[in-house]
């Protein structure tokens, strides 16, 4: 029995609801916009984070003058403005007509470029002066276009893992020149800084996006460099993926959450040690496993991207960073490979199949948006119940639970839970929402009624209401009590009005 109370015991900032979209460009493409006009109507995404892309904008006239054309960048801003969201911008790829090496690209995807053909310049500059006058211009830009009372709210971060070298400095990989890239990219920042600065003093500035726990000499060099030289930094940006596709493949390692709070603790030790402990932090990119444009042509597991285990996952992520009481500002899962899929259910780590069929860990996300930030106590949980009880200022209760193991497989037995609510729900309408093997589950629903991957518009269409999540029970409370079917790796919401 699960019994909650009435009383707060702590109270958070809404964190989980943020994303990467990625890739940037396919905003301006109608599926990109798809998903994005989703997010609106349904809202359960706050953030967004994008690349600003600056090697669409910036280009040298017949003298070497820098020239800006920020037409392409408007388009996809603007549709991300009308929409309603935040923005957290990487400033990332060195725009080649600056860069020390401009042939230093790098693809960084399943195929051998980018998106549309592109490619991510890894160089550092050949003169920062010309790399901070870019990010002085871009700025400049978006506060001219946007207005600073927007802008402000929104942060800008210094390129995307500048910590390995497939995105920074390329053609300085290897060990040994692991001490020079980090003293090259704490430059980066200095430079990236005094552009926006010189635009405005009120834009939220910060990084690393840093990729890898491992990469220490990298972040500590460049938090001291900011602290020696006071330098801005409104918000530090981590990394943080729970494994990786090749330890997976050899049996050395499973999905699970603990995997993500300690790396979590391993660049906190390295924060607090170098005097940042009071900044801000940002996890912009988090993911069951890193590699996102992989599929289950190089990882079969990660066919479990496609079903509840993705979904219970994420919720049980949310619990433990309230649980061990971690304050971070946002939470931004990785959406990446979406452009790279050719059929509908192959292990992409993406929120919709190829033909739009809704997946359980948007619903996972959806349910989410709708918890609110005060806590609540509870007692009766086992160690497979993982409970999120939330009340707001009215009184209405939001009450997210999952069910499941400490690696997600289904080695918990099926049980009955009860839940009992305090008095105050008698009278209220009940919704009760459900994501299990059997509900709101259009791969397994795919498995069971045998479909291929030449699905009929008929099929499509079922497998696309399937995916719409909706109340399974929907009452008028006349008790405070409320029997729940739990199965390995189900994830409920249940709200109160």
């Amino acid at each position: 029995m699960l019994k909650i109370s009435n009383e707060v015991i702590k109270t958070t900032n809404k964190f989980w609801n943020h994303c990467l979209f990625h890739p940037t460009d396919a905003i301006e493409d109608p599926w990109g916009k798809r998903i994005i006009d989703r997010f609106a109507k349904d809202k359960s995404i706050g953030t967004i984070r994008i690349y600003a892309m600056l090697e669409d904008i910036v280009y040298t006239d017949e003298d070497g003058n820098l020239l800006y054309d920020f037409r392409i960048n408007d388009l996809r801003l603007d549709y991300l403005v009308e929409k309603g969201f935040d923005l957290l911008i990487a400033y990332a790829s060195m725009p080649s007509c600056i860069a020390e090496n401009n042939q230093a690209l790098a693809s960084v995807s399943k195929n051998k470029t980018r998106y549309k053909g592109k490619m991510f310049n890894t160089s550092r500059p050949k003169d920062y002066a010309l790399w901070e006058e870019v990010c002085y211009q871009y700025t400049k830009h978006l506060i001219e276009r946007y207005g600073i009372e927007r802008v402000k709210n929104w942060r800008m971060q210094c390129f995307n893992e500048a910590d390995v070298s497939c995105f920074f400095m390329a053609d300085y990989k290897g060990a040994e020149h692991t001490e020079f890239r980090a003293k090259e990219y704490a430059k980066l920042y200095k430079y990236f800084q005094n552009g926006i600065r010189r635009a405005s003093e009120e834009v939220k500035l910060g990084g690393p996006a840093i990729a890898l726990p491992s990469s220490k000499f990298f972040f500590e060099n460049l938090l001291n460099t900011i602290r020696e030289k006071d330098l801005k930094i409104d918000f530090i940006s981590l990394h943080t993926y729970g494994t990786n596709p090749w330890l997976i493949k050899s049996q050395n390692d499973e999905f699970y959450t603990d995997a993500i709070i300690q790396i979590y603790n391993t660049y906190k030790e390295i924060i607090e040690k170098c005097g940042f402990e009071n900044t801000p932090i940002i996890i912009d990119e988090w993911g069951m496993a890193s590699h996102g444009y992989y599929n289950v042509e190089e990882c079969p597991k990660f066919m479990d991207r496609e079903t509840e285990i993705f979904s219970s996952y994420f919720t049980k992520l949310i619990y433990d960073f309230v649980d061990h009481n971690i304050n971070i500002d946002k939470l931004m899962i990785c959406l990446s490979g979406q452009h790279e899929m050719i059929t509908d259910f192959s292990g992409f780590r993406n929120f919709f199949t190829l033909n739009f069929i809704t997946k359980p860990i948007y619903n996972a996300y959806l349910l989410s948006s709708r918890l609110f930030t005060n806590f609540l106590k509870y007692n009766g949980a086992d160690e497979n119940t993982f409970l999120l009880p939330t009340t707001d200022k009215n009184g209405n209760y939001s009450i997210m639970l999952t069910y499941c193991s400490k690696y997600f497989k289904e080695d918990i037995p099926k049980k009955q839970e009860t839940l009992v609510l305090p008095d105050e729900v008698k009278g209220k309408k009940v919704r009760v929402y459900c994501i299990d093997k059997e509900t709101t589950n259009p791969y397994r629903l795919y498995q069971r009624n045998g479909y291929n991957e030449n699905m009929s518009e008929e099929e499509l269409k079922i497998l696309r209401e399937e995916g719409l999540i909706k109340p399974i029970k929907e009452f008028i409370s006349k008790e405070n009590e409320l029997t729940l079917k739990l199965t390995a790796n189900c994830t409920y919401l249940i709200t109160t009005k």
